[in-house]
């Protein structure tokens, strides 16, 4: 039986600790192919390169996955596999991250790892975007493990609908996640957002800093609540922003069953 085609891309980079750590989760679910940017790229959202000229670098092999890296942005990877890597197959899912730091709430507007997810959503492929709420390059995933693998493994059974990703993210918390749950994403918004310096010729820059601020500290079905809690908080995000009602559907009803297991980290 042949197996399912999945293509991994993310806005790290392609030498970026969380993209290694994510093929080792799931290298034997399918067939793994993986176009990243050359450099880190965080913050880029779903923006492609318009004017420049893209080059593709054949990276070699990572436990079974093919690499290659581009100059272009996270969009620009699931865009461009299409046409080069892939040869026009079309994958079976579309898997980013995992993205050293976390996407909730609004973060996921800025997010290239997001980006990512929802460019391959556009091409009608199931899509999800997985995030570690630790942005240090010696971040420990394996408490990702058996979430990205239950997802991705429930994601290539059941499917997802048309014009929904899932934005998954999972606490960096002092004792591992057990549990998974099925929210919203959290209004808010980042303050005190730029940090004014002089360089030595006197002249005034500034460098991005700030605060996540939570617009709504009291609901309890955010997925900032949900992170403040210890546990994984998946959100379904449209790729339509017509505003209408945000009720999940039906066909997330696997998700939300799943959402209710316990998992082990042995």
């Amino acid at each position: 039986m042949k197996k399912p085609l999945i293509l991994i891309a993310n806005d790290d980079g392609i030498t970026a600790p969380g993209v290694h750590r994510l093929i080792d989760f799931i290298h034997d679910l399918g067939e793994i192919v993986c176009l990243c940017p050359d450099s880190p790229r965080s913050g880029g959202s779903m923006a492609l390169t318009v004017n420049g000229a893209l080059r593709v670098k054949d990276c070699g092999e990572y436990m079974g996955a093919r690499m290659y890296s581009t100059n272009g942005t996270p969009t620009d990877c699931v865009k461009l596999a299409w046409h080069t890597v892939l040869l026009d197959r079309k994958p079976d899912l579309v898997v980013t991250g995992i993205n050293h730091g976390s996407n909730a709430a609004i973060n996921v507007l800025y997010s290239g790892t997001m980006g990512a997810a929802q460019e391959g959503c556009a091409f009608g492929v199931p899509s999800v975007g997985f995030s570690l709420t630790d942005h240090s390059m010696r971040a420990d995933f394996s408490a990702c493990r058996p979430f990205v693998r239950a997802i991705v493994s429930g994601m290539l059974s059941h499917g997802m609908p048309e014009g929904i990703c899932l934005n998954v993210n999972i606490p960096d918390s002092v004792k591992a996640p057990v549990n998974m749950r099925l929210v919203r994403a959290c209004r808010g918004n980042w303050s005190d957002e730029y940090k004014q310096y002089t360089d030595p010729a006197g002249h005034a820059f500034y460098m991005l800093a700030g605060a996540l601020i939570n617009a709504e500290p009291d609901s309890t079905d955010t997925d900032l609540h949900v992170l403040s809690q210890g546990e994984v908080s998946v959100v379904p995000v449209r790729l339509d922003r017509t505003a209408d009602d945000a009720t999940a559907p039906r066909e997330l009803q696997w998700l939300a069953e799943l959402c209710k297991e316990t998992f082990s980290h042995e």
